[in-house]
């Protein structure tokens, strides 16, 4: 059997003009076909009764419309829904992508993405790679290590299947917090964005978007240059020091607290833009006075919020959720040091769908 080798979510108007051109079709199907993506959710060429019977078959045999399959999709008691999506590599050609930091490597593998609601918001929560190669020491999703990084196509596709869930409708919010480091898959990233906030495509207000990042310095440099999209950026601290943080996360080794620092200045100067520091709560390892005293003047420095998140336990891994108290005094000791501190809230535990818990791994029975 012959598979479609483009995917329809990699588009753009001027890449789908370009083909309609080649197939002999009007310049403006190239819209026509967004919009019943895009504004109607429709995928399946046969459904989209604007366009001649001969231009629809034509569709169908040259684009993927989903790349991937559910195998999973799980409910939370707090409304939190997730899918494990299974891609398949005979969708789209493998191919090297020299701007990324790795090779692109689309084989048939499984990520897990979530949609989190709340009385003001629908987020998505999305996954840019296959596993991940940083290795936090207290991360579910680093586990089998990288297998690969997700194109742009299936990043984008992964916003528009948890859109189509019952109840959920139009998604208000995009994170990049899902498997993976989303700056080590940059090209496909950012494309992903421009899709995402473009009025041709999920319409999502950039300041709604959120990557975030474990810290390359050079790469958050880069989308400070490159970047026009004034999105969100949240830095992965985790550690008030860079002894501490070296010991929770790997690729702490390659840069120092510093470096980090200095890369989010240039991001302020260039974008405006202040950046969020997010810092998971591990139980008698972190979450202690001393670490609260050292972080408050590197949040300071920055003008960052920060978001505390509680640990969400993994199984098998060696650290304990911080009780209340410490999470709360935590907190004090920041806002008493004037830096803006938030505890956020846990949501879909029950179902592993929480920060840190994602994983690429086959559906439970």
């Amino acid at each position: 059997m012959i598979h479609p080798t483009r995917h329809i979510f990699n588009e753009t108007p001027d890449s789908l003009r370009d083909w309609c051109a080649e197939e002999g079709m009007p310049a403006f199907r190239a819209g026509q076909i967004l919009k019943w993506v895009y504004e109607e959710g429709i995928i399946d060429p046969q459904q989209m009764t604007n366009l001649s019977k001969r231009d629809r078959e034509t569709l169908a045999l040259a684009f993927t419309f989903q790349s991937g399959r559910t195998l999973a999709h799980q409910r939370a008691s707090d409304g939190t829904q997730k899918l494990l999506v299974q891609w398949d590599d005979s969708a789209e050609p493998r191919k090297a992508d020299p701007l990324a930091v790795i090779d692109q490597d689309d084989a048939a593998r499984q990520t897990e993405c979530v949609m989190i609601p709340t009385e003001l918001r629908k987020t998505a929560c999305i996954s840019s790679q296959v596993g991940c190669p940083v290795g936090c020491t207290f991360c579910a999703s680093g586990l089998g290590g990288l297998d690969g990084n997700l194109s742009a196509g299936r990043i984008i596709e992964q916003v528009w299947r948890l859109a189509q869930l019952e109840g959920v409708g139009r998604i208000s919010n995009v994170v990049f917090m899902g498997m993976g480091e989303p700056l080590a898959n940059f090209t496909n990233v950012i494309h992903a964005v421009r899709t995402i906030t473009a009025p041709w495509g999920m319409g999502i207000g950039a300041r709604k978007i959120t990557i975030s990042t474990v810290g390359l310095p050079k790469a958050i440099t880069r989308l400070a240059e490159e970047l026009e999209i004034p999105v969100t950026l949240a830095l992965s601290l985790h550690a008030p020091n860079d002894e501490l943080r070296r010991k929770l996360i790997p690729w702490a080794e390659y840069s120092t607290i510093d470096e980090l620092l200095d890369s989010c200045d240039l991001w302020f100067q260039k974008t405006g833009r202040e950046i969020t520091l997010e810092y998971i709560l591990l139980g008698g390892t972190n979450d202690q006075p001393e670490h609260a005293q050292e972080l408050a003047p590197l949040a300071k420095r920055l003008r960052a919020n920060v978001n505390l998140i509680r640990y969400n336990e993994v199984e098998g891994m060696p650290y304990m959720r911080p009780t209340g108290s410490d999470v709360h005094n935590f907190q004090a000791i920041l806002t008493g040091l004037g830096v803006n501190a938030h505890i956020r809230a846990s949501r879909g535990r029950d179902i592993d769908a929480a920060c840190g818990q994602l994983r690429h791994e086959s559906s439970k029975d």
